[in-house]
């Protein structure tokens, strides 16, 4: 398609995701036309310690499923599983839920078996299936030799998850699974910590007025990203309309005061970077 037809030529956009995820984004919204600063938000450091990890490692056999909620936890999980010596055999045998497609595929590059994904890509869509998958595991109960009134659904207990995050992560699905019974052991894989690469361009773009649009994939880099920001800096910042991944960090970004102009319906981010080119065409 020649340049000038492409629906965000002339536009720049400002990607923030941290710099091992910023590629998929940042060269779609190119692939579309538009001049994209990369200005990641938020970087990744390991856990302050591994031994929870190292414990849940030596002793998966005491868990029936293993939730994952980002790309990152599934990386960062398999990368120390790796150096410990027999563990992979056991992972294997493990079923994983994933929290959307992207997730589920690293789970399996990494040779685990997804069991499951939700519908709906963010943690509230999660604790559905999960719920959905606890009425099935209780109908199946008597046929392991229950009794009728255990047949009964009563959510996920006392099913034992193991759940790989970041160190300080959202709390909605480890609250709503504990709440229906199920034992989730939550191990530190990694921590989000603030960025601020590429904060001079993004500057001097503001006062110029050349930016159309910044885009948020989680409520975690909207906070980092505005923090980095003040003064007259931070009022321009302001002004610039946001597209944010899921409603989530819509809530956040307004808190923070950004109009939202794009949202897809799916949490994915070739839906986003699909959103924005219908925002910014119109």
């Amino acid at each position: 398609m020649p340049t000038a037809r492409r629906p965000l030529h002339g536009r720049t956009i400002v990607v923030t995701r941290a710099t091992e995820q910023a590629g998929a984004l940042a060269r779609r919204l190119r692939g579309a036309g538009a001049r994209v600063l990369e200005a990641p938000a938020i970087a990744f450091a390991p856990p302050r310690s591994w031994s929870a990890a190292d414990r849940a490692l030596e002793g998966l056999d005491r868990f029936d499923l293993l939730l994952f909620t980002s790309v990152n936890g599934v990386v960062r999980f398999l990368e120390r599983a790796r150096r410990r010596s027999g563990r992979r055999e056991a992972l294997r045998r493990i079923p994983v839920v994933a929290i959307g497609p992207a997730t589920a595929a690293a789970a399996r590059r990494g040779g685990l078996r997804v069991r499951a994904v939700p519908r709906q890509f963010r943690a509230e869509g999660l604790v559905r299936l999960l719920r959905g998958l606890g009425r099935h595991r209780a109908a199946e109960a008597p046929s392991r030799g229950h009794s009728a009134s255990a047949a009964r659904p009563r959510g996920l207990g006392p099913a034992r998850i193991l759940m790989p995050r970041a160190a300080a992560g959202r709390d909605v699905v480890l609250r709503a699974l504990r709440r229906r019974g199920a034992r989730v052991t939550v191990i530190p894989v990694y921590r989000t910590v603030p960025s601020r690469r590429g904060r001079a361009p993004v500057a001097r773009a503001l006062r110029t007025g050349r930016i159309d649009l910044v885009t948020f994939a989680s409520a975690a880099t909207a906070r980092h990203f505005a923090a980095a920001f003040a003064g007259p800096d931070r009022r321009r910042l302001r002004r610039v309309p946001a597209a944010v991944i899921g409603p989530i960090t819509a809530r956040e970004a307004r808190r923070l005061g950004f109009r939202i102009a794009a949202m897809p319906a799916r949490a994915t981010i070739p839906d986003l970077a699909r959103a924005i080119a219908r925002a910014l065409r119109s």
